[in-house]
């Protein structure tokens, strides 16, 4: 069972957030919130495997709770709401630490999937929201040295992290690559520990900052 945190200031969209959440049997809304503070305060308390977390609420923002339950909640993932997908609060969600991103326009089986997928550490973004990402970490310096997690990959994982920086799902990855996707998953998990990062979302930055994409 998924247990995730609701906050969102809106009390319409998030009572609709929740209704959809709820109605999967995998998915249990264990608290909502209407600021980041509540929200951090609720995270800390129940300790779910999921916040989904709104940007701009009124009495704290979702970035600063964010970069919050990232701090003291290392096991805990963040998805973040946004409006738009070149939402400006993309990038600095991402350096606060958040697992994902969603679009309030998404269909509820694509709500449940991204959560379900966030728990899992699977979490995607779509093509436009990673692209806005990757500029957002394009305009700075490159490190001089390369990350000492690159240096230990074999060469398929490193076909395999190529491929997730295209925005590519294990089965797409395997589809490509000709294999299961059971191996691939294992890649992944490889890959994330090699580069010392909880999530793929993090490891495609680490891929385009070194420019291995």
């Amino acid at each position: 069972m998924v247990r995730v945190v609701v906050a969102d200031d809106h009390e319409l969209l998030r009572a609709g957030l929740v209704t959809v959440l709820s109605s999967d049997g995998r998915i249990e809304v264990v608290a909502e919130a209407e600021d980041g503070p509540t929200a951090v305060l609720l995270a800390t308390r129940h300790r779910p495997e999921v916040v989904l977390m709104d940007v701009e609420m009124p009495g704290g923002d979702g970035i600063t709770a964010t970069r919050e339950i990232h701090a003291t909640l290392p096991e805990t993932r963040v998805l973040i709401l946004t409006m738009f997908d070149l939402d400006d609060y993309v990038v600095d969600g991402l350096r606060a630490g958040a697992s994902g991103f969603l679009l309030k326009t998404t269909e509820p089986q694509g709500l449940v999937q991204a959560v379900l997928a966030c728990a899992a550490g699977q979490a995607t973004v779509g093509l436009t929201v990673l692209d806005r990402l990757l500029d957002g970490v394009a305009v700075r310096p490159r490190d001089l040295k390369p990350h000492p997690g690159l240096t230990d990959l074999t060469e398929r994982e490193r076909d395999v992290l190529r491929a997730m920086t295209c925005g590519l799902s294990n089965a797409e990855i395997g589809d490509a690559l000709f294999l299961a996707e059971s191996t691939v998953k294992s890649h992944v998990a490889h890959i994330l520990a090699k580069l010392g990062v909880r999530d793929r979302l993090q490891a495609v930055v680490v891929a385009h900052h070194h420019d291995l994409g």
